[in-house]
């Protein structure tokens, strides 16, 4: 099997983009490809598949494919072969001593999955717009997939003005976002502010402290919002945080986005369009996978499917992950709901999910 071909036609694949749905037959003739080619090529997942007596012809479809938890990726390489990028995870989960590690074969197709949701979920016109990054630079944080995620959106949409305020020693460069601010609305630019939940609580803490100043940024300003508090010292609401950042901005929440994803995973979820009339308010969102994407809501022990509405782990098939596992089991508990959205309820308190650590239990013994 040529995996650079494989690869090509999925990228051409993800640039039909995110509005045409892919149905469940076309879904399911992907991922049987992809799953064949990780089972030929990974020997340490193929021997947990045969454990588990699945192979590429036991797999009628996506929901057979067994999945890899989250935690492998600190323990195992997950993707065999030659690597483009390694992405490595924060590390604040349970401690810095070990960090998950994802080799990415191939950027391009990165980049391919990651346009299509970025341009239409931040509502972009042709031309694109000014992006203000309070993300480090993929320069400052080259195994950081929200870094590589946001070159590419520099490259791809940022207009004239555009910059990354924001480092991975010092944090937000307060001065610097403060002025590409004032000259936002000096110029009547609209921008697109980019950051962590907690980048931008570094602002509103800012700010109370007298260190920021309220701006009203022109319309048409949007924010796209990251998540990213685990392992911090302060948290608030997403409601909260919303109303902070509208207080600071002049942005409605109506145009705050935010984007859900994470290092074992190439592609990302919205609770998007910005500025759409019938967003509901931030509390209330929920979040809808690419075409390329299928989620699954399962049992943290018995790794069962969950019936819609029911709270369990979030289990991800992700194609763009061709180059590693593309079955993925996390930690984050959600509920799927019947328009095919899926509702984020956090991090699993605690210890690791049975069902997560006895995966990652079988995954240890095939690699012996």
């Amino acid at each position: 099997m040529n995996s650079d071909t494989l690869f090509e036609r999925l990228a051409a694949a993800f640039s039909d983009g995110v509005a045409r749905a892919w149905s469940e037959a076309e879904f399911d003739g992907w991922a049987s490809e992809v799953f064949r080619r990780q089972y030929e090529l990974n020997a340490v997942y193929r021997g947990f598949c045969e454990a588990r007596g699945r192979g590429p012809d036991d797999v009628a479809g996506w929901t057979d494919i067994p999945a890899v938890p989250t935690s492998a990726f600190k323990h195992l390489d997950l993707s065999p072969g030659r690597h483009e990028a390694v992405f490595e995870t924060s590390g604040t989960t349970r401690g810095q001593a070990r960090r998950g590690r994802h080799g990415v074969p191939s950027l391009a197709l990165y980049r391919a999955a990651s346009l299509p949701g970025l341009k239409s979920h931040m509502a972009l016109a042709a031309g694109g717009m000014r992006i203000l990054s309070l993300i480090p630079s993929v320069r400052d944080a080259p195994r950081s997939s929200l870094s590589t995620m946001m070159a590419f959106a520099l490259d791809a949409f940022g207009a004239e003005g555009s910059g990354t305020f924001a480092d991975p020693e010092r944090g937000v460069d307060l001065e610097g976002f403060a002025a590409a601010l004032d000259r936002a609305v000096d110029e009547a630019v609209p921008v697109w502010i980019a950051g962590t939940a907690f980048a931008f609580v570094h602002w509103i803490d800012a700010a109370a402290e007298g260190r920021a100043t309220p701006v009203r940024l022109p319309e048409g300003s949007r924010i796209m919002e990251t998540g990213g508090f685990k392992g911090r010292s302060r948290e608030v609401s997403r409601g909260e945080l919303y109303a902070d950042i509208t207080r600071l901005s002049g942005i409605p929440d109506r145009w705050i986005v935010n984007e859900y994803g994470m290092t074992e995973l190439l592609s990302q979820f919205w609770d998007g369009p910005a500025g759409a009339d019938d967003r509901p308010p931030p509390e209330g969102r929920t979040h809808r996978p690419p075409p390329w994407m299928r989620s699954r809501v399962v049992d943290p022990v018995t790794l069962e499917e969950r019936p819609l509405g029911r709270p369990g782990l979030l289990l991800h098939v992700d194609l763009a992950n061709v180059g590693s596992v593309s079955a993925i089991l996390t930690e984050d508990q959600g509920i799927a709901l019947p328009d095919g959205t899926i509702r984020v309820l956090g991090r699993s308190p605690g210890a690791e999910p049975r069902g997560c650590s006895l995966a990652l239990e079988d995954l240890l013994e095939a690699r012996r």
